[in-house]
């Protein structure tokens, strides 16, 4: 029984979700484990908004270090947290676990809904799709740029006056948090970031962890991520940019994929969706960006970039 090292960050959720696959590592594949516990820019830098210190690469390149210089076997990430492309040398191995990839609305008054909360309300997120897309469905609102890991954005509904914060359904979930959510926000209203709820393992390729690791894969799961990252390479987006993709595997072969581009207000959103074959997912996902893109995206992200 040989020792695996799973390379973390050190946060609330990071550490159930290093536990989690841990065990799973254990029992099901007979290895030890122990956790390497690294603290990312994402995770030092806390007094700024995301959007203004880098792209989806800040709670990544840290724990890709330890992979590469040796100091771990296996990384366990957030996929959503994952840049479109990876460190040469490293590759995505497995993904264990897809859980509820919707936007939860935690509010004040657990009988609010995005819908239902006051007008003018103070709402508490640091993602730039949420602020658009919460824009989009509710104008009045006034969005509180929002950092920290789960328990700590929870806290500042009371320490901060906040009518409410959005979080992630499987965050929550995964840290037994779920008792809190006051709405599971509807895909038609909130559409997920590219892969949310989507655990995904990084190993060094050629490595002799790697076979291991890729026994615990779900092959189902791998497709969404497929077509999800297929989307976020062809759109070449970051944290920067509000935009929003998920895949849906059909009963008869097929796939659904959604898709949106929008503006850091909502005021223009350009979205597509197209059904095709599952052996296309990762095409499926680039050719429902690049529809996105022709609409009227590309001008959404000329403007970002000259805004930035």
């Amino acid at each position: 029984m040989s020792l695996i090292r799973i390379a973390t960050r050190g946060s609330d959720l990071a550490l159930a979700q290093a536990r989690y696959i841990a065990g799973r590592i254990e029992g099901e594949l007979g290895h030890e484990t122990e956790l390497v516990i690294l603290k990312t820019k994402g995770d030092k830098i806390l007094d700024m908004p995301l959007a203004e210190i880098g792209g989806k690469g800040l709670f990544v390149k840290e724990i890709e270090d330890a992979l590469l210089d040796g100091r771990a076997d296996v990384a366990v990430h957030s996929a959503k947290d994952l840049p479109a492309k990876l460190e040469p040398g490293l590759v995505l191995t497995a993904f264990p676990e897809r859980v509820d990839a919707r936007d939860a609305l935690v509010a004040h008054d657990k009988s609010m809904t995005i819908e239902s909360l006051p007008q003018k309300a103070r709402v508490g997120t640091g993602s730039t799709r949420r602020t658009a897309l919460l824009l989009a469905a509710r104008p009045d609102l006034e969005i509180i740029p929002l950092r920290g890991n789960v328990p700590t954005r929870i806290g500042k509904i009371d320490s901060d006056g906040l009518d409410a914060v959005v979080l992630a359904c499987a965050g929550l979930e995964r840290l037994g948090l779920d008792d809190r959510i006051s709405e599971r926000i509807a895909k038609e209203v909130m559409l997920p970031a590219v892969c949310q709820g989507t655990l995904a393992l990084e190993t060094r390729e050629g490595d002799d962890a790697t076979p291991e690791i890729a026994k615990l894969n779900d092959p189902v799961v791998a497709l969404t991520v497929a077509g999800e990252r297929g989307f976020l390479a062809r759109i070449e987006g970051d944290c920067t940019v509000p935009m929003a993709v998920h895949l849906i595997e059909q009963d008869d072969g097929k796939i659904w994929l959604r898709g949106l581009v929008a503006s850091l207000d909502g005021t223009r959103i350009v979205r597509a969706e197209l059904t095709t074959d599952a052996s296309e997912a990762q095409a499926a996902g680039e050719r429902l960006a690049e529809e996105i893109l022709n609409r009227g995206g590309a001008e959404i992200l000329r403007s970002l970039q000259g805004s930035r």
